[in-house]
């Protein structure tokens, strides 16, 4: 077979991590900032709208991006956390905002929220949990990103259910910080993923065995 009539390789896609942490980290950084108390100006609900398209649907469509990239990492941290956000703004719009049920307080059905919320999160920390001991073998980077999530998350369902505004808080400011290492970690991949860049942001080595 001549070179003309050879079957053209498959081109690779580009690296979908960056839009999936940079989906990620928006979403997270305008909940935090509500969680903290820093949004008193403001309605606290600037986080939905994004949970639905960017920390939702992009990141999503961030993990299935990365089955393409036979990245099995990737892929399932992204596709969960888009479905994370997704189903977290439903659950806001469908459970948390519905009317109380027939005898119940809405004070009473605020805490029922609450305690729904706490569920929500413990187990979301323990699916990060093993994504947490698997990202050492990433790069420090996303390694940063899990134990900043692992920690909020672990301050949050805790302080939902013990209904404490304090540890809420204090998860926020943890939540922006985890933020603010997702944000990094994506402007990391964007920075090296562009050809011949001359801007070129350090990730760090696996923490054990190998990124290949």
């Amino acid at each position: 077979m001549s070179a003309s009539e050879e079957t053209p390789a498959t081109p690779s896609i580009a690296d979908p991590a960056p839009l999936g942490l940079a989906g990620f980290a928006l979403t997270t950084f305008l909940l935090s900032a509500a969680n903290a108390g820093w949004m008193t100006s403001a309605t606290g609900n600037a986080w939905l709208g994004y949970a639905f398209a960017y920390g939702g649907l992009c990141q999503l469509l961030a993990g299935m991006w990365e089955f393409r990239n036979k990245n099995v990492f990737g892929s399932t941290a992204f596709s969960t956390y888009g479905g994370f956000w997704i189903g977290l703004a439903l659950w806001y719009k469908l459970v948390a905002g519905a009317t109380p049920p027939a005898g119940v307080t809405a004070t009473a059905y605020a805490a029922q929220a609450g305690h729904d919320l706490g569920w929500i999160l413990l187990a979301f920390a323990i699916f990060n949990t093993y994504m947490l001991i698997m990202s050492t073998q990433v790069n420090t980077a996303v390694f940063g990103v899990f134990l900043t999530l692992e920690i909020t998350e672990i301050v949050l369902f805790i302080g939902n259910f013990a209904a404490s505004t304090s540890l809420i808080k204090v998860g926020g400011v943890i939540g922006v910080i985890t933020a603010i290492v997702a944000w990094y970690t994506s402007a990391a991949g964007v920075s090296n993923g562009i050809p011949g860049s001359k801007i070129r942001l350090p990730v760090g080595k696996p923490l054990f065995g190998s990124s290949s």
